[in-house]
């Protein structure tokens, strides 16, 4: 900027250098499509290790074929991924999330509260919520606690909210705080549950406050239900008897904890809390501890029985804890008598359901889903919100009938193709197993359609050992292997380096689906299908390096993977390197710039060895002058940067000579 000079003397003013550097971009960020057991459907999610996808998505599923091409993808030296999980679209197929209603009371005929899992899926009938009044302000707020459990009824995760309100547009509104902070459930309130409370979960006493009050005698028992069925009583209280409220909970704990029927100890995990709203104000809370919602402890007695002296409800009028979709539980509130026929108001209770997975069934359901819609983003559209992804898989093609694979395949080739990325196709095995050379050849001919120069085909599958299946071998699509080789390539050697060859080994795999000879590679690397091999001294390599366009009649200039890769990855650098251009003026000292500019890092990638030459002129140029820019462009307001480069092609065939010097004759 301009020094405006006033008064005698020295005056320091800086300059632009007129250098604003090209970083280059990742080269290896994957991206996955399918079904998972968990998390957040139609939406891409980043995952840095396989830890970060078992916590976000489950981990393995049977059923879901991308968590084994993840696993297989970190595995093989891959370090960024997006995730995204879909279900069928078909309505009556797709995934359902699981949905509990939650009551001020048993008789109360409307919901205050519907929480929803966040996630859809029966991963969603494992939560559990808990309900307390030992807030600030215990007269009008509750704390909530969501717990997510395990199949075996362990506690996976938990989020605590305290001080909340039902009353929309106050800061500790509960819809708005916990929606905003939970990663686990979503509420909604309902017009008449505008300043009520859920209630409280537990088998709850009266308020306590002097216990002395209450007269405790050594000889005080109580009768014990569990979902309505009678226990037994319990030993007395012994002597001396409880002087304060927590040797009252200790006692009365153990006491349950010891009940016996027929041999066993149903309530042997029981506890009993000590809930403090004030000195004065204070009560327990009994809950069964098993992971089923509608074991709800009873207890009562006769009238100057200790369950009447500390003013426990009625079985009716405790609910254990809010199953979201549980289908054990039909109502949340149990009936005195479960032989009953009077039974509490049904609240509102959905289950939480993966939707069909069956893809024969409904396969056009299944792909719609994986195709998603653009406009809603949803499916593999979903990464239309990223930023940047390079390299596609989509395993559940491999099991999709021919048809709808098709269309999913070329659905991933039109969205890598406009976001600079590659495609990795999974053959579909369906309708035919196409294990074989001919079948493998067969397909890919009917479906030539799919040669494109930003995606690529490996054969055949590889056999992996299955964690969850007592790590007996599985069939799995190569893409989430190969992706992770790219990956371990690029940091090793740079995204120029063809990743195939010896070194190339395929890590978490056992054995190749077929073992291909020399011959057989020799049929199908013409083709431009690459082999994946077997030797005594490697394992299992990648043998091949071509694009789908790769195939020898088409005689294509992006044959090989690595030139493929690298011109993206320039093209997208300096996509992005070049945003400071838009609107600046265009003569020759915005020219000269973009050449400095982009030379520049054109020159380091010299210098790293990503070209053919010796010197920087036979390996690249950077054009951009008035031979680029005539006057009719530069009035359309166009500048033309003419970017070339000498690629590094791969020694796919390595022929050696061999002679014999004949001897010397005499003459």
């Amino acid at each position: 900027m301009p020094v405006a000079v006033t008064y005698p003397g020295v005056y320091v003013q800086e300059i632009s250098s007129g250098v604003r550097t090209i970083a280059g971009v990742a080269t290896s960020i994957a991206a996955f499509v399918d079904f998972f057991a968990a998390g957040p459907m139609n939406r891409a999610v980043p995952v840095f290790s396989f830890a970060d996808f078992e916590r976000q998505f489950g981990g393995l599923d049977a059923r879901s074929e991308a968590s084994y091409a993840i696993q297989q993808f970190f595995l093989n030296g891959g370090t960024e991924a997006y995730v995204v999980r879909v279900s069928s679209v078909t309505p009556g197929n797709a995934a359902v999330a699981a949905a509990i209603a939650m009551a001020a009371a048993p008789g109360d005929a409307q919901e205050v509260l519907t929480a929803t899992a966040a996630s859809a899926g029966i991963s969603g009938n494992g939560l559990r919520i808990e309900i307390d009044y030992a807030a600030a302000d215990p007269g009008t707020q509750f704390n909530l606690r969501v717990t997510q459990l395990n199949p075996d009824g362990s506690a996976a995760a938990s989020e605590t909210f305290r001080n909340l309100i039902v009353s929309a547009g106050q800061a500790n509104d509960a819809v708005a705080t916990v929606n905003a902070g939970s990663q686990l459930i979503r509420l909604a309130a309902s017009a008449s549950g505008q300043g009520k409370r859920p209630a409280r979960t537990g088998t709850v006493s009266g308020t306590i406050g002097d216990i002395g009050a209450l007269k405790l005698a050594k000889t005080d028992t109580v009768d014990v239900t569990l979902s309505g069925h009678a226990l037994g009583t319990t030993d007395a209280l012994g002597d001396p008897a409880p002087t304060t409220i927590d040797a009252l909970a200790q006692k009365l704990q153990g006491l349950l904890r010891g009940l016996t029927k027929d041999g066993a100890k149903p309530l042997a995990n029981a506890t009993v809390g000590v809930v403090r709203l004030s000195p004065a104000q204070q009560y327990l809370v009994v809950k069964a501890g098993t992971p089923v919602a509608s074991d709800v402890v009873g207890l009562s007695n006769s009238a100057d029985g200790l369950a009447k002296k500390l003013g426990f409800q009625p079985t009716d009028q405790n609910v254990q804890q809010y199953a979201l979709g549980g289908a054990a539980v039909q109502d949340q509130f149990l009936p005195v008598d479960p032989t009953s026929t009077t039974t509490p108001p049904a609240r509102v209770q959905q289950a939480g359901s993966d939707g069909t997975l069956d893809m024969n069934a409904d396969a056009a359901g299944f792909a719609g889903g994986l195709l998603g819609d653009a406009a809603k983003k949803t499916g593999m559209q979903a990464l239309l919100d990223v930023d940047l992804f390079n390299i596609l898989s989509v395993p559940a093609t491999m099991n999709l009938p021919d048809d709808q694979a098709l269309a999913v395949a070329m659905g991933a080739i039109e969205l890598c193709t406009a976001r600079r990325a590659m495609y990795l196709l999974d053959v579909p095995q369906a309708d035919a197993n196409r294990d074989t050379v001919p079948a493998i050849m067969q397909w890919l001919d009917a479906n030539a359609t799919l040669r494109s120069r930003n995606a690529a085909l490996y054969f055949p599958r590889v056999d992996i050992p299955d964690p969850i299946n007592a790590y007996r071998p599985r069939q799995v699509s190569p893409s989430g292997t190969v992706a992770g080789l790219w990956a371990r390539t690029d940091a090793a050697r740079g995204v120029w380096k063809a990743p195939a060859g010896t070194e190339a080994n395929l890590a978490g795999v056992r054995k190749l689906e077929y073992t291909l000879t020399d011959p057989e590679n020799g049929v199908l690397n013409p083709l431009a299908i690459n082999c994946l091999r077997v030797f005594a001294q490697t394992g299992p390599v990648c043998w091949g390096a071509r694009t789908l366009k790769g195939a020898d009649q088409i005689a294509d200039d992006y044959k090989y993977i690595p030139i493929r890769r690298l011109a993206l990855y320039i093209e997208e650098s300096l996509f992005r390197g070049t945003q400071w251009v838009v609107f600046e003026p265009n003569d020759t000292p915005l020219w000269a710039q973009i050449r400095l500019n982009v030379g520049s890092f054109m020159q380091t990638l010299f210098r790293q060895g990503a070209f053919q030459g010796a010197t920087p002129q036979q390996a690249y140029f950077v054009q951009c002058d008035a031979s680029t820019n005539p006057q009719v462009t530069i009035d359309q307001g166009i500048v033309n940067i003419v970017v070339g480069f000498a690629p590094l092609k791969p020694a796919e065939f390595v022929v050696i000579t061999v002679q014999q010097i004949a001897g010397q004759l005499a003459s």
